[in-house]
């Protein structure tokens, strides 16, 4: 019996028994097995709490449960084998380095397995690792191999010689809490176990080893340079190119190069003596010239995203179809870059990233964020007894993603504060492949990095950059920027997309940024729809800040997405149209165009009348070209029309099929005809009811009660939304939680006056002061109605009183229908759009039902509207709007959305509420970043707006 795991598990040191690090590649000919699947599991409450045992030989598991591996054992067992925790940086454990809480989960897992007939008879052979959270300790055959740490790095050991045919028996135990715990605190789910995979790899005699493939590119000379070094010799050949070059000689060759928008492999192989290892080599340079950063020669313009592996039911275990579907989406969303937050990813993700395209940031295993706590007292990255660890783990990231083509900059990890052991790996790191730049984000001074990386700048600062304005040390000012995290994708938003995106491409110096995050982190659950922190108890928690990604849990893309696609088009229509011509402006830094081709529609009121093929330039990079526009088409019906233009994709590509449309615009050719005044009719008194052309009213309150039979329930004004998570904004935040500001107001309750009913002439006019208890500010409200005898028409008009200084959420009315399913709009769609997140938003003439109007954010909030809406029919109503209106329907009051903690709790009632807004306060994306820039708040102000209502039935 033996009670060691304390001593190893507070070991500050990366491990023992593991081989050296190495490159990862599968073999064309040497033999693997996949210890992938079912394992059987004890899970004991403490670290010590069972003994070592069932690592011996003839043990039976008698009695234990099973998991799947890859996976994660809170996620599986329905409960029995505990559960998931959340924090974006607080430990969820007493801050003792290296020291962790006797309450320790502890997996142990047991493997059975036998060697294939056809394995080799030499024992040459290690068991991979490429994942497991957060400390192991290993077994075969009842002889140890050893322990180690670093949860999402590959750790392999030697077995050749412990090998047998038949009844193999592999044994892992794994903690969940460890001393490399204090090392990984990265704004995630804490999920232990085994979840990447686990493979007996063969090692022939005269294997490869490690190698490293150098394969740069000169721009100038349209030449690329391959040197292959390999510990075990060898030869290396590319037919492609006619090579056969011995490892360590360098070669220089015609080549096409490798970016990501033209991700050009070509196919080599390097042999030993008994190994042959297929290669896919990329002829890219990397460099730091004239204060940018530099591809091949050109400047880069990073349109990135972070990434945190997840699946709604798995966690980090992820399948290759999974990571594909990521990379697909990516390069369909024109994303050209992506940064591997808060650690490398399963290697399988960059060799798609290679494949098909995508600059990479490659991030160590690395994040210390708890001790902002404490001042970032006892922080390890300053302590060095931990720098063999951190050493450790910016080799094993190194080593085994160094010959991807993809991977341009190696960064230290995330948010770990500063010190000596940063240095130190920077230091390694430059030595060991100077051929690609150093990122870390907390080295403001750039002592470290070739980058000055920030997160979650405001737009004026980032102004400020670009011009060269923002002081710092002359290594700073002398360094490109880049924004490694912005715009923070939680919930509805972000806004402010397109306002980055112009002063990034303004500013040289500015070289793009990568948005907070990909995906949501709900974790599929069966009552709560998708659950986040806190729905499973834990006694320290984020709440739902674990959701904050462009995609929701089940990689439906978000709003967001679709608005942060349209605002990095590489392809840009300039001019109105007005002279028949429009410029072709290519805003890619590599590729021309021809892989596009541009089509032409023209609409009028919404509808499609003609369409067809508009010549196809091909300008180079950065460079434009005019392209003549057809005329429009005879005969086309009178109303308001327009030109929109699209560049599709002209052939099937890797990631996306031939039609897959990349940018487009629209063009207006005539403009809006506004409705028509509707009046004319005199209001009658009939039994305590006035009735108004199609409208019937209270006569004692005013109050509309249907338009021609249609009942209409509670029209009113409104200025109350649930509250987004951008609007309620974080704690650490300096400017104004408005979230926090509009429940203090009280205007998510606010009070309606009725001042007076009156009849004038032609007009029934309703006058009130809508306002919330216990403040003196208010809104004075007057309703005008109007009708011709067919139609019915609204104007309101709003006076504000007081000293307002807290912005409305909203300004327009809602009012409840008994009855609507399908709605049909003039406007803009097919998707939700906000003030400072509209420019995916086309305008056209759409269809739906009330359900499909909602956007299922995990935590429910304010979702849906419409922009630019000129006419919308619903529940046997017409409405139109003067001047254009945001439009929104669902099937319960934005109150119940606002006490809705899940989709759950969220039951359809009988009525659907309509909402018409004459302006929206913005999103900003405050939950992390900045709040709605100032042109985007909506501050109270005289308005009037107008609606006309009618039937369709």
């Amino acid at each position: 019996m033996s009670f060691r795991a304390t001593t190893y598990v507070e070991d500050v040191s990366p491990g023992r028994g593991a081989l050296a690090p190495r490159a990862r590649y599968a073999s064309s000919d040497a033999k693997s097995l996949s210890l992938n699947g079912s394992w059987r599991f004890r899970l004991s409450p403490t670290a010590d709490a069972e003994d070592d045992s069932f690592a011996t030989e003839g043990y039976d598991p008698e009695g234990w449960a099973s998991v799947t591996v890859p996976g994660h054992w809170v996620l599986q067992g329905d409960g029995a084998f505990g559960a998931p925790i959340y924090t974006n940086h607080l430990y969820p454990f007493p801050v003792d380095p290296p020291h962790v809480p006797t309450e320790n989960p502890t997996g142990d897992h047991l493997r059975r397995f036998d060697l294939p007939g056809d394995w080799p008879a030499d024992g040459g052979a290690t068991i991979r690792f490429d994942g497991v959270e957060s400390c192991a300790r290993v077994w075969l055959n009842g002889t140890e191999l050893g322990e180690f740490k670093g949860s999402r790095l590959p750790h392999e050991f030697a077995v050749g010689p412990l090998l047998r045919r038949a009844g193999n028996v592999l044994a892992v135990r794994v903690h969940q809490w460890s001393a490399g715990s204090y090392l990984e605190d990265q704004d995630q789910w804490w999920l232990p176990g085994i979840f990447r995979d686990v493979t007996l790899l063969h090692r022939p005699a005269g294997a490869v080893g490690d190698f490293f493939v150098h394969s740069g590119y000169d721009h100038g000379t349209g030449t690329g340079t391959l040197r292959v070094d390999s510990e075990t010799g060898g030869r290396v050949t590319v037919p492609e190119l006619g090579l056969d070059l011995a490892t360590g000689e360098a070669v220089t060759v015609p080549v096409e190069p490798w970016t990501a928008e033209t991700p050009r492999l070509y196919d080599g192989v390097l042999a030993t003596a008994g190994e042959r290892v297929p290669l896919r080599i990329g002829f890219r340079t990397v460099r730091l010239e004239d204060g940018l950063i530099k591809v091949n020669g050109r400047a880069v313009l990073f349109k990135g995203v972070n990434r945190h592996e997840w699946h709604p039911e798995r966690g980090r275990a992820l399948d290759p179809a999974t990571m594909r579907e990521d990379v697909l989406l990516m390069k369909r969303h024109n994303l050209n870059a992506v940064r591997t937050s808060h650690y490398p990813p399963h290697p399988d993700f960059l060799d798609l990233c290679d494949e098909l395209g995508l600059w990479v940031i490659d991030e160590c295993d690395l994040e210390t964020h708890g001790f902002t706590e404490q001042g970032w007292r006892d922080n390890p990255v300053d302590d060095e007894r931990w720098t063999p660890a951190l050493l450790d783990r910016a080799a094993r990231m190194v080593e085994r993603d160094k010959n991807h083509p993809s991977v341009l900059f190696w960064s230290l990890g995330n948010e770990a504060g500063t010190g000596r052991g940063l240095t130190a790996m920077a230091e390694w790191i430059r030595g060991r492949d100077p051929d690609r730049l150093v990122h870390y984000e907390g080295d403001w001074n750039c002592r470290d990095t070739d980058v000055y990386a920030r997160m979650y700048a405001f737009h004026d600062e980032v102004e400020r950059i670009g011009r060269g304005l923002d002081g710092g040390t002359r290594r700073r000012r002398e360094l490109p920027f880049i924004q490694c995290e912005y715009a923070h994708a939680m919930g509805n938003g972000p806004g402010g997309l397109a306002e980055y995106q112009e002063l990034f491409e303004r500013y040289e110096r500015l070289q793009g940024g990568f948005v907070w995050e990909w995906i949501d982190h709900g974790i599929r659950h069966p009552e709560l729809g998708h659950a986040y922190g806190g729905d499973f108890g834990e006694e320290l928690h984020d709440g739902n800040f674990v959701c904050d990604g462009l995609l929701f849990p089940d990689r439906t893309p978000s709003p967001g997405l679709v608005e942060y696609k349209k605002v990095l088009e590489p392809v840009r229509f300039e001019g109105d149209g007005a002279d028949g011509t429009v410029r072709v402006v290519n805003r890619y830094d590599f590729a021309d165009l021809s892989g596009l081709a541009l089509e032409w529609s023209y609409q009028v009121d919404g509808e499609t009348v003609a369409s067809g093929a508009l010549s196809s330039p091909r300008p180079a990079p950065g460079d434009a070209a005019d392209v003549k526009l057809p005329e429009p088409p005879a005969g086309a019906p009178g109303g308001e029309a327009q030109w929109t233009l699209r560049a599709v994709l002209a052939e099937d590509t890797a990631w996306a099929p031939k039609g897959h449309e990349v940018a487009w615009a629209q063009l207006p050719v005539t403009g809006r005809v506004r409705p028509a005044a509707a009046t004319g009719a005199t209001p009658a008194l009939r039994d305590r009811v006035v009735r108004l052309g199609p409208g019937s009213f209270d006569a004692r309150t005013g109050a509309l009660l249907d338009i021609g039979g249609v009942p209409v329930n509670g029209l009113r004004l409104d200025v109350w939304r649930a509250p987004t998570d951008n609007d309620e904004g974080a704690e650490w935040q300096p400017d104004a939680r408005y979230g926090k500001l509009w429940r203090e107001l009280g205007l998510h309750r606010m009070r309606h006056r009725l001042d007076a009913v009156e009849t004038d002439g032609g007009a029934l006019t309703v006058r009130t002061r809508v306002a919330p208890a216990a403040r003196e500010v208010g809104l004075g409200t007057v309703y005008r109605w109007t009708s011709d005898g067919e139609r019915l028409r609204l104007t309101v008009s709003v006076t504000p009183e007081g000293d307002w200084t807290v912005p409305l959420p909203r300004l327009g009315v809602r009012f409840g229908l008994a009855e609507a399913d399908t709605v049909r709009w003039f406007g803009g769609g097919p998707g939700e759009a906000y003030p400072d997140s509209r420019s995916a938003s086309r305008l056209g003439h759409w269809r739906s039902t009330v359900d499909a109007l909602q956007t299922p954010y995990v935590r429910p909030q304010e979702n849906g509207a419409r922009a630019d809406v000129r006419w919308a029919e619903l529940g046997g109503l017409r409405i139109e709007g003067d001047p254009e209106f945001w439009f929104g329907a669902r099937r319960w009051t934005s109150e119940q959305l606002d006490a809705a903690g899940h989709a759950t709790d969220l039951t359809p009632g009988d009525t659907v509420w309509v909402t018409l807004d004459h302006a929206l306060h913005g999103l900003g994306s405050q939950s992390c970043g900045p709040g709605p820039l100032p042109r985007y708040i909506l501050w109270a102000s005289p308005a009037e707006f107008t609606f006309v209502f009618s039937t369709t039935r």
